[in-house]
């Protein structure tokens, strides 16, 4: 019982919080200086882990659509309101500061600092239920939660990818935004402490942790980035978009799609 209990401990930090550096090391490194394409990367990716990954598993649960549906609607109604709180803070912060900005928002719009917390609340609710999901496959058979915990590391660096794309738009320190994915990552280790524990009793709620961490992914992807992607565009850089668009896609639904096979 302890090993199992390493053995989980181990996996969903792993899985968890090396997920984030692995995406750091990626979105900060090698894809830097690409910011513009990186929030294309990032919508696609929350979106196709909405939809290809997390809203799929829910649905193949017990709980019927009925249920499933206005949850979503209640978590896309939430992350809203969450997303106008911090606008509302935000402003009344940095009012007399931004006064001017839209003098100059012909090329590059300022960044819109939204979308920060409705990733960070979906981020910690699905690593949690990440974590419950590696912690049911170890309980089940130690080999089996080996690769759950490998599925969820591979599938969660596009997604991570996305979201550190987003909070360094929302400011532009580097290592807060690090340290804030790393911070919801690490719920993944908590989920698997408790899914250890409560297995039994939480498998039932899971289609719900689903179904609102997508809906925090979608509002992001289709409230914040989409709309900054939507600016007048040279043919070439809409194409450009979308390429990077359909990567973001691709790379989330070809490692769900491995995930799923095993």
């Amino acid at each position: 019982m302890t090993m199992t209990l390493l053995a989980i401990l181990a996996a969903t930090l792993l899985a968890g919080v090396g997920s984030v550096w692995l995406a750091a090391l990626l979105g900060f490194g090698i894809l830097a200086r690409y910011t513009q394409h990186m929030l294309s990367l990032a919508a696609g990716a929350l979106l196709a882990t909405a939809f290809m990954h997390l809203l799929p598993e829910a649905f193949e649960s017990q709980v019927s659509a009925h249920e499933l549906f206005p949850t979503l609607l209640v978590g896309l109604i939430f992350f809203f309101l969450l997303d106008k709180a911090e606008l509302w803070h935000h402003g009344h912060e940095h009012h007399h500061g931004h006064d001017h900005s839209h003098d100059h928002a012909g090329s590059h719009a300022p960044a819109r600092p939204g979308g920060s917390w409705a990733i960070l609340t979906g981020d910690s609710v699905h690593c949690f239920g990440d974590g419950v999901l590696i912690a049911s496959a170890f309980v089940a058979d130690m080999r089996l939660g080996v690769v759950a915990a490998l599925a969820v590391l591979m599938h969660e660096v596009p997604h991570h990818m996305g979201d550190l794309a987003v909070l360094r738009q929302a400011s532009d320190n580097r290592r807060m935004a690090l340290v804030k994915v790393s911070l919801a990552g690490g719920l993944t280790a908590l989920g698997g402490v408790v899914g250890f524990f409560l297995v039994a009793q939480l498998e039932a709620y899971l289609p719900y942790f689903l179904a609102i961490a997508s809906s925090s992914f979608l509002y992001v992807a289709l409230a914040d980035l989409i709309p900054q992607l939507q600016k007048k565009l040279s043919a070439r850089e809409t194409l450009a978009q979308i390429v990077w668009l359909a990567v973001g896609m691709g790379m989330v639904t070809l490692v769900s799609g491995l995930a799923h096979s095993h």
